[in-house]
């Protein structure tokens, strides 16, 4: 059986918790494993901060002790979900016992039972996040794979454990997850989870909003976030989670002049700002700095295609669209102003621009003025 107990040490703050974990397993008689994106993040040696550990009993006992051991005086329990989150050091330590989750249509409180540890594994997302590494003493490391998750990393697929319409339907926030992992790690989806995603899309329509702007911007974070995108539209989720970016695509053609593709301009800027910055915020204006150019599109014979006013309007749209995804005051009118001025840089670019032009722009962006750049 494969294991991972080298890797496990690798990191010595997170050897003495799996230490702990291991010795305090044996002592109350719990056993006890760290999972999903820890385990799929060891075997393609990626760093990660969060360590999620299951337990097969009680959560909460097993968190209270082992806060003891790490000299953590408050934790946070979540008892209705049978969860615990440790704040220790600069790591998020989440415990949980093995569960099932079933929901109730249309509502997004689960019902929670508690079960085995392949039960807990069955009900994840993806088979690459379906992996258990034993912490106790007589088995350290050892990789618990009832899903092959293993050779799915290994041949970069993303599968459900069990029917993707299930999985889908149990917690439609996976779709997003999905696509984003996608993204994240340049995995692809086998045809039958496109299909499935397509047949049960509708279900993101009972999930937050707030869960669904967390996906979209952990997709803005990858190393190239077009990939993301492209596969939201791909696979008819624009719509449903951002859909004014779903009209910004396509190319309309009078007296044989066309124009580009706002769609397609749009995600080409975005990787541009993801080559310059780990800024989420810089790549979040740069995905909305055209978002009003439906609207303002106007064909002038013998001039063209003009989008005249579409900074301005677009300030009014990203003002809906914050409200919308809840997303903070402060994004909001760094956005919208980021937006406002997207223009005036390629004008001071320009011979003859006179200083006061310049001491203009610096004013109005202020200490955004290197991001507007």
């Amino acid at each position: 059986m494969t294991s991972i107990a080298t890797i496990l040490n690798q990191n010595p703050t997170h050897a003495e918790i799996f230490k702990l974990s291991g010795k305090l397993s044996s002592k109350i008689d719990i056993p006890a494993y760290v999972v999903g994106g820890y385990v799929r993040d060891a075997l393609l040696n990626k760093k990660t901060n969060d360590i999620d550990i299951m337990v097969e009993g009680d959560a909460i006992k097993f968190s209270k002790n082992l806060a003891k051991e790490l000299n953590v005086k408050k934790i946070v329990e979540f008892p209705e979900f049978s969860t615990v989150l440790i704040p220790y050091s600069e790591i998020n330590i989440q415990i949980a016992s093995a569960r099932k989750e079933s929901y109730r249509k249309k509502s997004r409180k689960p019902i929670v039972e508690m079960c085995s540890i392949e039960d807990d594994l069955s009900r994840r997302d993806f088979t690459i996040n379906s992996m258990a590494a034993s912490l106790m003493e007589k088995n350290f490391g050892e990789i618990y794979d009832p899903f092959s998750g293993i050779k799915d990393l290994q041949k970069e697929l993303l599968i459900t454990p069990l029917d993707p319409d299930t999985t889908f339907m149990d917690d439609p926030l996976r779709i997003l997850r999905a696509v984003r992992f996608s993204a994240q790690l340049k995995f692809n989806l086998t045809s039958f989870i496109k299909d499935s995603i397509i047949r049960q899309k509708h279900g993101l329509e009972f999930i937050s909003k707030e869960r669904i702007t967390e996906e979209i911007i952990k997709i803005l974070k990858t190393d190239k976030p077009s990939i993301g995108f492209h596969l939201l539209k791909k696979l008819e989720l624009l719509p449903l989670v951002f859909p004014e970016l779903n009209t910004l695509g396509g190319i309309e053609v009078i007296d044989g002049q066309g124009h580009k593709d706002v769609f397609l301009h749009t995600l080409e800027v975005v990787d541009n700002a993801a080559a310059k910055t780990e800024k989420m915020k810089v790549r979040f204006a740069a995905l909305l700095h055209d978002i009003a150019k439906p609207q303002t599109k106007r064909y002038y014979k013998g001039r063209g295609w003009t989008y005249y006013g579409h900074e301005d309007l677009g300030q009014h749209i990203i003002k809906k669209i914050a409200k919308r995804m809840k997303i903070s005051n402060e994004l909001r009118d760094y956005l919208m102003l980021l937006t406002k001025l997207h223009l005036r840089p390629i004008a001071l670019a320009k011979e003859g621009v006179s200083d006061s032009a310049v001491r203009r722009v610096m004013l109005e962006a202020g200490e955004h003025i290197d991001d507007l750049m």
